[in-house]
């Protein structure tokens, strides 16, 4: 664990340079135009030989970007100066971005997240959390550093059980963990190894099996929790006791990311080997309003992502490229998704070629026209 330039920590939203950084769901977006690169974060990651990134989140105030990489670290950036700038550089020379904060864990990073409430100008709110393996889930102070605090699940050997996925509520103050056919949640507030046990799969009704490999949380239904598995399925869940509300099933490859919609009407899944993004609509349980076509032909998570109005869709891929997809549209072509048929397959608005290598991390900035991406994948010799 290593803290660096800690006086330059998000100082942007300290100095004469802040942007206006309320989530505003008008953003708007040239597709028309090549975008520009505004800045890059190479030299970090050139040792050792076999590290690469493994996705990336942008903090929920827009400030800074936490990266997840192959060397088990999760670093922190700034926004690059060039963005404060009103015209592009004339030179055309592109940041160098340099990380203003590592958090190195013991071994492999099987999942982070930000706390949902973070605040650059509320030191106390900025955390987020990390889960690897034989390890506790981690938070991290995103000003120092330092760790604050651990959860630690146990097994019913009394040994640490490392957490496939984490995710905060909708408000913060509760901490789920995905685990083999169960999910454990914890009170932020009371780190230790305190939980409730929720068993996520059942004899009497059709249910979720498998390691929970992703969660996501409704801000439209705080109430509302998604839970997919290697299993190929999704389970929604509602609190306060978390039962399962239905399940879906229709995903070709282990559910790898699920992202609500803002208006928390339909679900996005993504999974492993598998071309598809699939839309369900929430208003009827099963119905896939519309797939998404990718290139995902590895075991690597790739994300996708949704603009806060709700009308964008861009994700990454296998070839290098990020594809973006106007979901107010469509298409008029159909596509089969397992033995059904969805109305609509999405074309694509456009394609933009941003690395040499597979893009597995892809997120839309909360309150700006940028996207930030990370790429890389495990490469074996032959």
């Amino acid at each position: 664990m290593e803290a660096e330039h800690e006086e330059e920590r998000m100082d942007n939203a300290e100095s004469g340079n802040e942007l206006d950084m309320d989530v505003s769901p008008s953003i708007s977006y040239d597709l028309q135009t090549s975008p520009r690169l505004v800045g890059q974060a190479m030299a970090e990651f050139k040792s050792p030989a076999d590290n690469f990134l493994r996705g990336c989140e942008w903090a929920p105030d827009g400030y800074c970007l936490l990266t997840c990489s192959n060397d088990n670290s999760l670093r922190a950036f700034n926004l690059p100066s060039s963005v404060y700038e009103s015209s592009p550089s004339s030179t055309g020379e592109v940041t160098e971005m340099t990380s203003v904060l590592t958090a190195r864990e013991g071994e492999l990073i099987y999942d982070y997240c930000w706390y949902p409430k973070m605040n650059s100008n509320d030191p106390a709110s900025c955390f987020f959390l990390s889960s690897c393996r034989d390890h506790p889930v981690h938070m991290w102070d995103a000003y120092t550093g330092q760790l604050r605090c651990s959860y630690r699940p146990y097994n019913h050997l009394d040994e640490i059980s490392a957490a496939h996925s984490v995710q905060f509520s909708a408000d913060g103050s509760k901490l789920y963990c995905g685990f083999d056919g169960m999910v454990r949640v914890f009170d932020t507030d009371r780190p230790g190894r305190d939980c409730v046990q929720r068993t996520i799969t059942s004899k009497k009704q059709a249910s979720l099996s498998g390691i929970v490999s992703c969660i996501a949380v409704s801000e439209a239904q705080p109430q509302l929790y998604a839970l997919g598995s290697y299993s190929k399925r999704i389970g929604l869940y509602s609190e306060p006791k978390g039962e399962q509300v239905f399940l879906l099933q229709g995903q070709r490859g282990g559910v790898t990311h699920l992202q609500f919609s803002a208006d928390g009407i339909t679900l996005m899944s993504g999974g492993r080997k598998d071309n598809e993004i699939l839309c369900w609509d929430l208003r009827q349980p099963g119905k896939v309003l519309w797939t998404a076509i990718r290139d995902v032909t590895t075991n690597q998570r790739v994300q996708f992502d949704l603009d806060q109005s709700g009308r964008f869709l861009v994700s990454g891929g296998q070839s290098g490229e990020i594809k973006f997809y106007d979901m107010a549209t469509g298409s008029s072509a159909q596509a089969t998704v397992g033995d059904e048929e969805s109305d609509t397959q999405l074309a694509e608005l456009c394609r933009v070629a941003v690395h040499y290598d597979a893009v597995n991390g892809c997120r839309l900035h909360p309150s700006l026209p940028l996207v930030a991406t990370t790429s890389g994948q495990r490469k074996f010799d032959n």
